[in-house]
């Protein structure tokens, strides 16, 4: 039997337009994996598909409802792409597209609802949505009161519009290879400038700990512990998911996190620092940052630090360049906005998909006391062999932390 303000709803959505069914990618450019940030990296293979709810009968402006789980919980994600039409009436269409999702699937814990707009709407690293929301099966009436104006809702996000975000820049194809330090930019590096930074470079790596606002690994001989750390957080679908396996295995993690991610789903970042993790800033756009001049390199971590501390009420202390990519003056660049640039011991390349049993093995391999692990939390290859992986560390008396609770 279907609530009478939910048939209501459904009689509203079908006398309005249909949104577009199927985002087309620009030119140029290959079609975004689901879940994916930024277009595809070179390398890249094919990501599993995600399973599909589909809703019956149909409701008008859903593009596609994934559905994932992660041994423990199941977690759903509707995307919506909304025309002119439909979107004075956003609110009603996601609360409407939550309670049928819920009443679809008993399992699911929770639903994530990302509303766009139907001509602009690119995938994830296109612009942003137009709101966001995270519903949890115990506060879905919440959700819906607010939705209906009768009350205030804390998991939701409504897009200010254009002149309160910072100007759209397209996210870059990055593949993390490995840090990598660009003698100059756009802007060029002093000799004397590009020497230091080189010592300090070799410094880092040989003796462990922060060497000039850089951080390869832990102090050298640092026994017992590494850092967590993940790229390109947040994101709907997968965050709840990742987030509640580290809960379970009591291990902590940084989340270096992309700027326009957090602006649309600051209510993730808010549940990440609130069950002990760390946010740190990993650009606002996820862009290669030697490319860019100097003021522009700044105003990406600038605009990211900002943010994070509106979210948060802390300060943000540590950095990492998209692709590992800097030069001395993006070093000097976050240096001045007192961040520590950290890199990484151990990449299992989850983001490449090459398969569960060959990350198994690269991270038993890789993983080491003093270390510090790189994983991308929407990564569904990630969530496969995280469990193990948090069991494995556990059994080689590693204690995985933020890069924080390293030795410095």
């Amino acid at each position: 039997m279907i609530p009478l303000a939910l048939r209501s709803a459904l009689v509203l959505l079908a006398a309005l337009p249909v949104g577009v069914a199927q985002a087309q990618p620009r030119a140029g450019q290959p079609a975004a994996l689901p879940g994916q940030v930024q277009p595809i990296a070179p390398g890249t293979r094919p990501a599993p598909t995600l399973p599909i709810l589909t809703l019956t009968p149909a409701v008008p402006g859903v593009h596609v409802v994934n559905v994932l789980g992660n041994g423990f919980i199941t977690v759903a994600h509707a995307i919506l792409t909304l025309s002119p039409a439909q979107q004075p009436h956003a609110r009603t269409v996601a609360a409407t597209v939550a309670a049928r999702v819920l009443a679809a699937r008993p399992d699911v814990a929770e639903v994530d609802v990302s509303a766009y707009d139907a001509d602009s709407y690119a995938g994830f690293g296109g612009p942003l949505p137009l709101l966001t929301a995270s519903v949890p099966r115990a506060r879905a009436a919440a959700f819906e009161a607010w939705a209906a104006g009768r009350g205030p809702y804390d998991r939701q996000w409504v897009n200010p519009g254009p002149q309160a975000l910072p100007t759209y820049r397209a996210p870059d194809r990055v593949r993390e290879t490995g840090p990598t330090l660009t003698p100059s930019g756009i802007a060029p590096t002093r000799p004397a400038q590009q020497n230091r930074t080189r010592v300090q470079v070799t410094g880092a790596q040989i003796s462990g700990g922060d060497v000039g606002g850089l951080l390869y690994r832990a102090r050298r001989g640092t026994a017992g512990v590494a850092a967590l750390t993940f790229d390109d957080a947040p994101h709907p679908l997968f965050e709840p998911l990742l987030l509640d396996l580290l809960r379970r295995s009591g291990a902590r993690a940084t989340f270096f996190v992309i700027g326009r991610n957090a602006q649309a789903y600051p209510y993730f970042v808010r549940d990440m620092v609130a069950q002990g993790h760390e946010v740190a800033n990993h650009t606002y756009h996820h862009v290669r940052l030697p490319p860019l001049t100097i003021p522009e390199a700044t105003d990406e971590l600038r605009w990211t630090d900002d943010l994070l501390k509106s979210i948060t009420g802390r300060p943000v202390r540590y950095f990492r360049p998209p692709g590992g990519d800097y030069t001395p003056g993006t070093l000097d660049a976050a240096r001045r906005l007192g961040l520590t640039t950290v890199f990484w011991t151990d990449d299992p390349g989850d983001f490449q998909n090459p398969g569960d049993a060959t990350l198994e093995t690269r991270y038993r391999r890789r993983l080491r006391a003093g270390g510090i692990v790189l994983l991308h939390d929407n990564a569904p290859e990630m969530l496969d062999v995280l469990r193990d992986f948090l069991r494995y560390a556990r059994q080689q008396a590693v204690t995985l932390t933020t890069v924080g609770g390293l030795p410095k």
